[in-house]
């Protein structure tokens, strides 16, 4: 299985669903469920990989899948908390320093540019709203550190900080807050699309790899 881990094929859906296959009877029939539905959601965004909308609206689907819990106490959980107990269960799995590959050495460039981004930084448009903000300086702050996360080699706080940066871009194409195909928003979704390409299915990969560990309920259960 290493092996097949050093391509870029290893990570594909076609790869993923036969791994799931091979998964045992015995194990969560919940999880199973959950990450069928990643994997196939992962295949539609392959399929439309030359259109970066499509392609990051459903690989974001997928991570949504892969995190949601329908048993997080929503009175106190709120998605960021949900965001860093994930990120901390998964890299505590991830053995082979599978995420830090993706953070290091595929992606330090565009996940630089996606930090740098000013209109992937919630606060940006906090601050169109509620003019007395100092956006600038909170946004210097947190790519600041967020520089010290990648120079230290900090993988879970850097993830939140990537995933931070993605759910702005998340939030502002579910909203109807884009145009299709729009010019203006083009480097960050594609940047985005391209680090959830990489970033999903291994996801996925450590999830099936540590499928007896409990990743919560899923949504919207299958109703025989």
């Amino acid at each position: 299985m290493k092996e097949v881990k050093n391509n870029e094929s290893a990570f594909k859906a076609d790869y993923l669903k036969t791994k799931l296959k091979e998964v045992g009877e015995t194990e969560s029939q919940n999880d199973k469920i959950r990450l069928h539905r990643a994997i196939s959601w992962v295949k539609c965004a392959e399929e439309h990989s030359d259109n970066p909308d499509i392609k990051f609206i459903t690989l974001w689907i997928a991570f949504n899948a892969c995190y949601s819990d329908d048993e997080a106490p929503l009175q106190t959980f709120t998605e960021k908390d949900q965001f860093r107990e994930f990120i901390k269960k998964l890299v505590n799995h991830d053995t082979e320093q599978l995420i830090f590959n993706i953070l290091w050495n595929k992606f330090s460039g565009p996940i630089r540019l996606l930090i740098e981004n000013k209109y992937a930084y919630k606060y940006f448009w906090v601050a169109q709203r509620e003019k007395n903000m100092d956006w600038e300086k909170s946004f210097s702050n947190a790519s600041r550190k967020a520089g010290e996360h990648l120079a230290n080699q900090e993988v879970d706080q850097l993830l939140e900080v990537v995933l931070d940066r993605l759910y702005t871009v998340r939030n502002q194409l579910l909203h109807g807050g884009a145009t299709y195909k729009s010019k203006v928003n083009r480097p960050q979704v594609k940047d985005a699309g391209n680090i959830l390409a990489f970033l999903v299915p291994v996801i996925i990969d450590i999830m099936m790899t540590n499928i007896q560990d409990d990743w919560g309920l899923i949504k919207y259960p299958v109703i025989e």
